[in-house]
């Protein structure tokens, strides 16, 4: 396995948004939606167009970027390029929280469904065998993780058509077809605000993450500077559309539906539209949903160590060895599914919070590479490349780094003492370096007075 260190290019535009849609998973609109609901009092259709209207703004930025660097690496690259190698090292060294933590949400998450559907089998049991499942997919190669996240984003895109069909049909029979068009989802003026919208759309925008895990694809991407930033766009304009037409639809049709329990706020949702059959679906889809979420995002983050060890930031020689046949990181898959049996004791809220720390803090870094790349270094500053370049990107800092100030204290202080913990990782390796380097100086000057 020693000495391959090309990944193979064999993805194309379906592929990356399928696993783009797998990571993001379209289901989690249902597994957050009492909460959503209550954060946004009951204004879910708004609060996702907000929510989208902030993320369209850095996913543009993340378009830009890769176009520049079409590498592994994502905002740790783009940061280290256009801003600072320094920089690029924290900003990377968060995001490490950010992919770590993700196939641990999907696994917990899966353990937790099966254990419901079968309580005799403990949840542990599930984890261990979901890593084992996954990792062996993910070292079979990227096409294979390709194919079965392809065959569940299908799965829950039809669970979702299904669900609205079935909303139309009850709008239909109880109100008629001119009560299908409304303005009142998007702002109900007698029990909504403004902020109300916007703080439904803080916690919504978890919803669209996945869209920036396609970057740490580029090298097995064909034509990457081309195929990702279209993958990336279909990616949130997908979830969009289906986030918001769920919306939109049930609160025509059931505006006064409430709910006991924010966990199961959907599952009661679901039943009251289709009974206890789509019921059953549903947790059969969810199911699905999750252990594809979990494949995706350990590909994502095998890939994103496969970077790290390319820049020398973790031992080049174990996270760059890729498998003689199947060309994939297999030292960093195994790595990663040790690590995911730690799902074992993790509190799912903390995990999710960990990863918007890290997704947040990656997204605030990303605006800022556009300015420095194209504005600041290259210069681009006409009329249409000052909105491009400084002003889209400075509204999607201001939107998402008060985001990141809407996280709770305790993730925010773990996450600043990850990024500290970083600072004395990069002190001690940079003094390590200084102190290697002068003996390989003044092991060249002798083999050269050698030779002379």
């Amino acid at each position: 396995m020693e000495g391959q260190t090309s990944l193979i290019r064999s993805l194309k535009t379906p592929q990356v948004v399928f696993l783009g849609l797998a990571w993001m998973t379209p289901m989690i609109y249902f597994t957050v939606y009492g909460v959503a609901f209550n954060a946004a009092d009951g204004q879910m259709t708004a609060a996702y167009m907000a929510a989208f209207i902030a993320i369209f703004f850095t996913a543009y930025s993340y378009s830009r970027m890769v176009k520049a660097y079409p590498i592994s690496g994502s905002a740790y690259i783009y940061t280290e390029k256009a801003i600072h190698p320094k920089v690029g090292f924290l900003v990377g060294w968060a995001l490490i929280i950010d992919y770590v933590f993700s196939p641990i949400i999907a696994i917990l998450t899966f353990g937790i469904f099966m254990n419901t559907e079968f309580p005799s089998i403990p949840i542990y049991i599930w984890i261990i065998v979901m890593n084992i499942i996954l990792a062996i997919v993910n070292i079979l190669g990227i096409k294979s993780a390709a194919r079965v996240s392809s065959i569940s984003v299908l799965c829950q895109i039809a669970f979702i058509a299904l669900f609205c069909i079935l909303t139309i049909k009850d709008i239909l029979v109880n109100d008629g077809v001119s009560s299908l068009f409304s303005l009142t989802p998007f702002f109900n003026i007698e029990n909504g605000s403004i902020s109300s919208i916007f703080s439904g759309a803080s916690l919504i925008c978890f919803c669209f993450l996945g869209f920036d895990a396609v970057t740490t694809m580029a090298e097995e991407t064909i034509d990457p500077q081309k195929t990702i930033p279209k993958a990336i766009f279909y990616i949130i304009f997908i979830a969009a559309l289906m986030y918001m037409a769920i919306s939109y639809l049930t609160a025509i049709a059931h505006p006064d539906f409430t709910f006991q329990n924010p966990d199961n706020a959907a599952y009661s949702l679901v039943q009251l539209i289709g009974g206890n059959l789509l019921s059953s679906l549903f947790i059969l889809v969810l199911i699905i949903a999750t252990f594809t979420q979990g494949l995706s995002s350990m590909t994502s983050v095998s890939r994103f160590f496969y970077a790290l060890g390319k820049e020398s930031i973790l031992p080049k020689k174990f996270f760059t060895t890729l498998h003689p046949k199947f060309k994939t990181p297999v030292a960093n898959i195994i790595f990663v599914a040790v690590i995911s049996l730690s799902a074992v004791a993790i509190n799912l809220d903390t995990a999710v919070l960990f990863v918007s720390f890290g997704a947040l803090t990656a997204f605030v870094f990303v605006n800022l590479c556009v300015i420095a790349q194209f504005y600041i270094r290259e210069k681009r500053r006409s009329a249409k490349d000052t909105l491009l370049y400084l002003i889209f990107p400075l509204i999607g800092v201001a939107f998402i780094g008060w985001l990141l100030t809407l996280l709770d204290k305790y993730t925010l202080k773990v996450g600043i003492t990850w990024i500290i913990i970083g600072f004395v990782y990069l002190f001690i390796r940079k003094k390590w370096l200084q102190a290697k380097t002068p003996i390989t100086v003044s092991q060249n000057i002798e083999k050269k007075k050698y030779v002379r």
